[in-house]
């Protein structure tokens, strides 16, 4: 297995935006991995892609079989929410390197499963005020906006991602993403650099 790239950062800072744009530029040849969870599917997800969206009964069954490397639970609004990375066979190749959205939890228990020369964390940062806009903007896309999750999700990405834990988790490496195009260019230098 080459290297994991790892997208991390609070909500709505752009990371599906620039994993969608990363998967496009053929030249740096990543492949994928799409993380599991038990939540509902949103409008305009597509199994498989964004997701691949399992019942806790097909969760549970992957933990028996011993095929979950990392798993997350969130206690939301709606219930217990989970999101897990498992062993299937996305991760298979020697030689490929890959890429995947995770949160600085999913990105330290790869690190420790895989060890820490094969995970690289691709820090994504937005101002706050900025980030609050662009989920209430997409939240409203919704066909039944759920306002009150969005809510939680953001005020638990400030208990998530304190400097202390970005300290400790060794993130040094930040891309600010006010402007998508030159984040993207910087995170692709970033990449290629690594891969080296």
């Amino acid at each position: 297995m080459g290297k994991i790239f790892c997208i991390i950062g609070k909500s709505s800072t752009g990371k599906d935006t620039i994993y969608q744009e990363l998967l496009k530029e053929k030249s740096m040849h990543l492949q994928r991995i799409v993380p599991y969870t038990t939540r509902p599917i949103r409008e305009n997800e597509i199994d498989g892609e964004t997701y691949h969206f399992v019942s806790i009964e097909e969760m549970e069954q992957l933990q028996k079989q011993d095929k979950i490397i990392e798993c997350r639970a969130y206690h939301t609004v709606h219930g217990i929410w989970y999101y897990f990375t498992a062993k299937d066979h996305q991760i298979e190749k020697e030689d490929q390197d890959y890429l995947m959205i995770g949160t600085l939890e999913s990105y330290l228990k790869l690190k420790k499963y895989f060890g820490s020369e094969k995970i690289v964390p691709i820090y994504i940062e937005l101002e706050d005020g900025e980030r609050l806009t662009r989920a209430l903007h997409r939240e409203k896309q919704q066909a039944h906006p759920k306002y009150e999750e969005m809510c939680r999700r953001f005020l638990a990405d400030g208990q998530d991602f304190t400097e202390e834990k970005l300290q400790q988790a060794g993130i040094t490496k930040r891309f600010q993403n006010n402007c998508l195009e030159d984040c993207l260019k910087e995170v692709c230098t970033y990449i290629a650099k690594m891969q080296k």
